[in-house]
């Protein structure tokens, strides 16, 4: 896609862009508050028209609520409130009573992954949805709701407890339901989404052992691996954190090889983190570019555009399908690049990767975003079905229009968003 070259301010900057991020806001949130709430407790997912997703729909999946979902939209309703959406409040109290009834279990402690209407579907452990509950708990919090603190305080416990491993700066994986450890894996993207989750907490409690935390699993990961490894972010770990490059898992959390995206989502992450610490950790901003340069290079299309969602190790496309998260992740970055060291490569991908996602992505039919796409830049499935969770749209709508120095919700909560 050609990118016209133009003497105009930023985009982020121009009033008519942030009125239109907060339309495509206003229509996600739109899309998943009609539909979504189950009755029966936490959320349902939505079809492609934004109707609950039918039994069966996805093979082999049992009915029941994931924990990643409940979260996320506490998390996101929290934001809508912030900024002042009426009906708000009932999606997050909604959420946030399934959290502490459905999800936590009452007798070892800690979140299910899966629930059921009888039981758990999936009773393990893991650190990626706990991440997500502090992150829900985190925004709860600045939003103002009464049992936030009851679940910030019991998911820090749970971390502080059984998943955080000092001597590496990071967390461990997943157990079973009594805490059993039952692999030697260790996954970057949950402590990626639990640096995210930290950052929050530190913000929305001002304890700074969140934030510290947050700093040593960035070096690990990203000045230590990612650096070694010509900033082509390694996914999959052992137990010492050696690299396992051979590993593949679940293609939706664990898939082989590299993802870019995850590239893109620590460039920002990182530049967050470096405001949010005084700007004391010198190696951040250059990390950052550096992740976001090396994503472009190797993941996005020039022929058809969108980002490959996973790599081989040497930088090829291995999973050529476009996924909508990725670009997500890009427009989140690029507006953080671009408000930190003003290179107009910042810019020009902040517009391409919105026109791509314009043109390609967003449902202009049903709503909501497509959330990956084949070779001929048609609607696909599988892993996704359906339309997923807002997350990662509703935060490249809104990133661009807070500070540098915060998340959304923290923005949000202090008022420094901005039409002009």
């Amino acid at each position: 896609m050609t990118i016209l070259t133009s003497t105009s301010p930023a985009w982020a900057s121009l009033a008519s862009h942030r009125s239109w991020l907060l339309r495509q806001a206003d229509d996600l949130f739109a899309f998943f508050e009609k539909a979504s709430i189950n009755p029966l407790g936490g959320f349902h997912d939505l079809d492609s028209q934004g109707r609950p997703l039918a039994p069966g729909a996805v093979p082999g999946a049992r009915p029941g609520r994931a924990l990643h979902v409940t979260t996320r939209m506490v998390h996101c309703f929290a934001i809508a409130h912030l900024l002042g959406r009426p009906g708000a409040d009932a999606l997050i109290d909604h959420g946030m009573e399934f959290l502490w009834n459905g999800h936590r279990d009452s007798v070892h402690g800690g979140y299910f992954w899966g629930v059921g209407y009888d039981a758990p579907t999936d009773d393990t452990k893991q650190a990626y949805g706990h991440a997500f509950v502090l992150l829900a708990a985190s925004s709860a919090k600045l939003a103002g709701h009464p049992d936030a603190d009851r679940l910030l305080t019991d998911v820090s416990t749970i971390l502080d407890e059984r998943f955080w491993e000092e001597e590496h700066g990071a967390v461990a994986e997943e157990f079973t339901r009594d805490w059993r450890s039952f692999d030697q894996y260790r996954g970057q993207n949950s402590n990626m989404h639990l640096t995210e989750a930290l950052m929050a907490a530190f913000e929305a409690t001002g304890d700074s052992q969140y934030l510290r935390r947050a700093e040593r699993i960035a070096d690990l990961i990203v000045r230590r691996h990612a650096a070694a490894n010509d900033w082509r972010l390694p996914e999959h770990f052992r137990t010492d954190w050696s690299l396992d490059r051979d590993y593949s898992g679940s293609p939706m959390f664990r898939p082989y090889g590299t993802t870019p995206g995850h590239w893109l989502e620590w460039a920002r992450l990182l530049l967050q983190l470096w405001e949010m610490g005084g700007r004391k950790v010198d190696w951040m901003p250059g990390a950052a570019s550096s992740l976001f340069r090396q994503a472009v290079a190797d993941g996005w299309d020039a022929k058809t555009g969108g980002f490959y969602y996973t790599l081989e190790w040497d930088g090829s496309p291995r999973i050529r399908e476009r996924y909508w998260w990725p670009c997500c992740e890009g427009i989140g970055a690029a507006a953080f690049l671009n408000a930190t060291d003003g290179d107009p490569f910042y810019e020009e991908w902040y517009r391409r990767i919105w026109n791509f996602s314009a043109t390609r992505l967003i449902d202009r039919e049903h709503g909501g975003w497509h959330p990956q796409l084949g070779e001929d830049m048609q609607p696909t499935v599988n892993p996704f079905f359906g339309k997923p969770d807002l997350y990662h749209a509703l935060q490249a709508c809104l990133i661009p229009l807070v500070p540098t120095t915060g998340s959304i919700a923290g923005g949000l909560a202090q008022g420094r968003i901005a039409l002009g």
